[in-house]
């Protein structure tokens, strides 16, 4: 039987496992990726292994999230992530070079390798043909540290692509009505594939900004060929040299084929408040709009840019609409300049802003109240953007453009002829922003500003819990209701002690002083609990107050690793209707835990304070396990390491 892409690059990187579905692998990690909103506390780990220097291929630190510096706390940040990528080998990129994704894309995404990322939209890479995961910082200091990367074999879905898109029509509808059709659970413990005649319409960028939302779906990863347009990508970037083909064998065996015809595809819209809340646009047609922003991850490239310019040439944005453009890299603005396209976008009224994240994190940009904001972005959870009761709709640039010049959600069909879009075949290329280190870095001072503060102890998992149930929550709680983002927050993540006053702030704001009180506890969640980014301090901060086990109907990946990284038991029912039987402020007990964890129990009963038993499992493998038993990561590394030394 033949490989898929996907099967190809993990055959490749196995390190520990066999390749079936649902069992525990470790694959080796050519590249890593951080950003600065989870990137301090990264380093601070790395730090804490004792390591030199790091030990992959290629290491880079990117500042893209955390660029409003209302104080000196993101600033000191930035100036301790340029001295210690420095220190130990990684290279760095300026506050205002980029978008991690998009500068990874553009300068250092590789065939048929693998990378590792401390943000969820990792996956992005995966359009030129790697393996690119998301993770918590904790995995990708381990990376960085040599260590191999463990999850379990993700199935590989063959998504089909025939025929080719109309105008008005981009690679953004292609995955909003993916995520129509699959929801925000539809690829959970899978790699999406994409092959098929219908590629070859398809661009670099165009399959970059498929790939970046395939995390919507809750997949592991995205993977396209890496084919003549991969190659005339890089041929543009002056890498072809890093191109290699790699594509399916012909007998290659999905676990599912799901055929997108995209010739039939029309412009698509994700309502509030969710990424699969997806209808045609013209189901929305008419409503009024108060915002457009295009960037983010998804949707910053040359391609996106222009697309917006050409079709407000000889146009204005509407009077009561902001217009907002993220460019995603400085290539990108400067190719954009250099064609004309800025001028163009000033012109007609839009407002440029810098190269980064910006209102997609929350940070700045957010929605007047009640104001309905369309927004080319990744992400439209309740109040992510700022805004309370925000109204917050995904789409692609050509319906983000069609809203600015109308005023209404348009469908954008209606404009008239479609602007034609032609690439560069040289891209113009500035590497100035991008800061290599130096051979040596032993002799560089690491600077740290009074907001850094060291990693958390944290004791092991003791033989008993006996636990208040502190919240109880629904299905799809995100990590943006366990740990927010925003200008308030995001300054705090190289300070566990003041972020952890805001866990949970959106749902109980009560829940960190009741945590403190009571001394802990456990949290009880519905289904997909920990979906979308990859913010380890979701983990890390819950723990810090006390939480030391999360008991759901089931998990999100990346977060229900980073609750193994940082010691909080990750329980799932054995009957999810026994969810209904728990209540917030309930005790529950578990005799026995943690020798049960170390002797490879798959359920566990527990204890309801006010009588009763019920059945729980323990879905983990046998290192995550002995991690937990040890109540971190660090301090199972640490154990191991004492135990080398005799």
């Amino acid at each position: 039987m033949g490989l898929t892409v996907t099967e190809k690059i993990i055959a490749d990187h196995l390190v520990e496992g066999e390749m079936t579905p649902g069992s525990p692998i470790a694959l080796r990690i050519d590249q890593t990726l951080t950003q600065d909103a989870t990137g301090t506390m990264a380093y601070l780990e790395f730090e804490a292994i004792g390591l030199d220097r790091v030990r992959t291929e290629l290491s880079v630190s990117y500042v893209d999230h955390n660029l409003l510096q209302s104080d000196f706390r993101n600033a000191d940040d930035h100036r301790f992530l340029q001295s210690i990528a420095a220190r130990y080998g990684v290279h760095f990129s300026r506050p205002g070079n980029g978008i991690c994704h998009q500068v990874h894309f553009e300068r250092f995404a590789v065939p048929g390798k693998t990378l590792l990322g401390s943000d969820s939209h990792t996956p992005t890479a995966g359009g030129c043909g790697m393996l690119a995961m998301g993770a918590g910082g904790l995995d990708v200091a381990m990376a960085m540290a040599g260590q191999p990367f463990h999850l379990r074999m993700p199935e590989v879905v063959g998504v089909r692509l025939v025929g080719a898109l109309r105008p008005w029509v981009s690679a953004k509808d292609v995955i909003l009505e993916l995520l129509r059709r699959l929801t925000v659970k539809g690829g959970v413990g899978k790699v999406m594939e994409y092959f098929g005649p219908g590629l070859s319409g398809l661009s670099a960028t165009d399959r970059a900004a498929i790939a970046n939302l395939g995390t919507e779906l809750g997949a592991t990863g995205t993977v396209f060929p890496s084919d003549e347009v991969t190659r005339a990508f890089l041929a543009a970037q002056d890498r072809e040299r890093d191109w290699r083909p790699l594509a399916a064998d012909p007998d290659a065996d999905y676990a599912e084929v799901i055929e997108v015809d995209l010739s039939a595809l029309e412009p698509m819209v994700a309502c509030p408040s969710s990424p699969d809340n997806v209808v045609p646009v013209r189901e929305v047609a008419g409503r009024p709009v108060a915002q457009v922003l295009v960037g983010s991850c998804a949707n910053s490239s040359l391609r996106d840019i222009a697309v917006v310019a050409r079709a407000l040439e000889g146009r204005t944005v509407h009077e009561w609409v902001s217009l907002e453009v993220n460019p995603g890299s400085r290539q990108v603005l400067e190719n954009a300049d250099a064609e004309g396209h800025l001028r163009t976008l000033i012109h007609a009224g839009a407002r440029i802003q810098q190269c980064g994240c910006l209102g997609c994190i929350g940070m700045g940009q957010a929605p007047p109240t009640g104001g309905v904001s369309l927004r080319t972005f990744t992400r439209n959870f309740p109040g992510r953007s700022g805004t309370k009761d925000d109204q917050v709709y995904l789409c692609s640039p050509e319906t983000a453009v069609a809203a600015a010049i109308r005023g209404v959600i348009t469908d954008p069909r209606e404009l008239g002829a479609a602007p034609e879009i032609r690439l560069p075949a040289r891209y113009i290329i500035n590497d100035a922003g991008i800061l290599p280190p130096p051979a040596d870095g032993s002799g560089v001072e690491v600077l740290r500003g009074p907001n850094i503060r060291p990693l958390p102890e944290f004791d092991v998992l003791p033989e008993d819990l006996d636990l208040e149930v502190l919240l109880k929550v629904g299905d799809n709680i995100t990590t943006d209701h366990i740990m927010p983002a925003g200008s308030r927050v995001l300054p705090l993540r190289s300070n566990v002690p003041a972020i952890s006053r805001f866990v949970f702030e959106s749902v109980d704001p009560s829940f960190a002083e009741r945590a403190e009180r009571a001394g802990g506890g456990i949290v009880v969640g519905g289904d997909n609990y920990g979906q979308g980014s990859s913010r380890e301090h979701a983990a890390l901060a819950p723990r810090y107050l006390g939480v030391r086990a999360k008991l759901a109907k089931g998990f999100a990946r990346i977060h229900k690793a980073n609750l193994v990284n940082f010691g909080i038991v990750p329980m799932t029912f054995a009957d999810p209707a026994d969810y209904d039987r728990v209540r917030q402020g309930d005790r529950l007990a578990i005799p026995g835990l943690r020798r049960a964890l170390l002797a490879g129990a798959e359920t566990v009963t527990v204890r309801l304070g006010g009588g009763g038993t019920f059945d729980v499992r323990l879905d983990l493998g046998e290192r995550d396990r002995r991690i937990l038993a040890e109540g971190s990561l660090l301090g199972w590394v640490r154990a191991r390491l004492a135990a080398e030394a005799g």
